[in-house]
């Protein structure tokens, strides 16, 4: 039987229920913590409470109730808790946080384990928390990965990358994710290259999947993803330039190669519906998950009316999702562009 937290361990609120944010729970239980898990609904709060199983999501995974406290009071469940971790889907973000004031936040650190941009404000979460609720730049980092929550559910070696601009309490909330099949790595002051990076790999895991559904094979895959790669780079070395970076490391290259080329990617299954001619609400309904890349390609792409940048792969998937371009059309145009 696992040892029940005591006061002086740290607590850590876990804002989300679906399977990413279950995943990030089972993380943390493995060590000495006290998880205070936030979600919509109580009735699923009530499930958990009553089986130790999410009961939508990764329902294989047994849930510590001595170390996870699930709830649907949002405020109990930040101010309870030294971090925050915000694991949910971005187009929920702002609803989700809307019951929060700004002095319920204060002195709280807070972790962005989300792959996605705040579709109302086309900003990334560090953003958004910075503007709508004060929190300082300081007191914001981000969890990435390479890392699907299905093989953490397996418990399958995995890494995580966590940064902050300052590196204490990244060091810890690595700490605290570190476990027997999770390896983290900790860099400094990257989070917004982080963030759009990953924005990014969904947008290009999309791109990967239309083509697949469209019959494209391995050949041309290999090229798509070496191109988006370059093209990841381009975007960061405009809008957050940092002379430090690497993008062949984990968090940039890792998280773009297993979104792209994984079983379990939702942006790639989604692509790939599209590509076999799916309407977009179809393919939506037919998941019932949500693909991050969705969203974000419209928001990435209005930034980059700004930046004006060539993004040749998001430009492909924006002009079929968005202006309703057919992907045999588009298809054409970005094969001339790929070398």
């Amino acid at each position: 039987m696992s040892e029940q937290p005591s006061p002086h361990m740290p607590s850590v609120a876990v804002i989300g229920a679906g399977s990413w944010a279950t995943a990030i729970v089972k993380i943390l239980s493995e060590g000495p913590v006290k998880i205070n898990w936030w979600m919509r609904s109580d009735e699923q709060t009530r499930f958990i409470l009553e089986f130790a199983r999410n009961p939508k999501y990764l329902s294989d995974i047994d849930l510590d109730l001595l170390k996870i406290v699930p709830t649907h009071d949002i405020r109990e469940a930040v101010q309870q808790s030294d971090l925050v971790i915000l694991a949910l889907p971005a187009a929920y973000v702002s609803e989700a946080l809307q019951g929060l004031q700004a002095s319920d936040l204060a002195d709280k650190m807070f972790f962005s384990a989300i792959k996605g941009m705040i579709p109302e404000t086309d900003q990334l979460v560090s953003s958004f928390l910075q503007e709508r609720f004060g929190i300082p730049a300081d007191k914001i980092g981000i969890i990435a990965g390479p890392c699907h929550s299905e093989e953490v559910a397996m418990e399958r070696q995995s890494y995580l990358t966590i940064s902050a601009s300052t590196m204490p309490p990244a060091w810890k909330m690595g700490h605290l994710l570190n476990c027997r099949y999770i390896h983290t790595h900790v860099i400094e002051n990257d989070v917004q290259g982080i963030e759009y990076s990953t924005v990014m790999k969904n947008i290009i895991s999309l791109a990967v999947g239309i083509t697949r559904g469209m019959n494209y094979g391995d050949n041309f895959q290999a090229v798509l993803v070496a191109n988006a790669m370059q093209e990841i780079k381009r975007f960061l070395d405009a809008a957050v330039p940092n002379e430090n970076r690497d993008t062949n490391e984990s968090a940039y290259l890792g998280d773009l190669l297993v979104t792209a080329y994984s079983q379990f990617s939702r942006n790639r299954i989604f692509g790939q519906m599209i590509g076999k001619g799916y309407t977009v609400k179809s393919a939506q309904l037919e998941m019932n998950m949500v693909a991050e890349g969705y969203f974000a390609v419209k928001s990435l792409m209005k930034m980059n009316e700004t930046l004006g940048l060539d993004l040749p792969v998001c430009t492909f998937v924006h002009k079929i999702l968005y202006e309703y371009s057919s992907p045999g059309r588009e298809i054409r145009v970005l094969e001339a562009r790929l070398r």
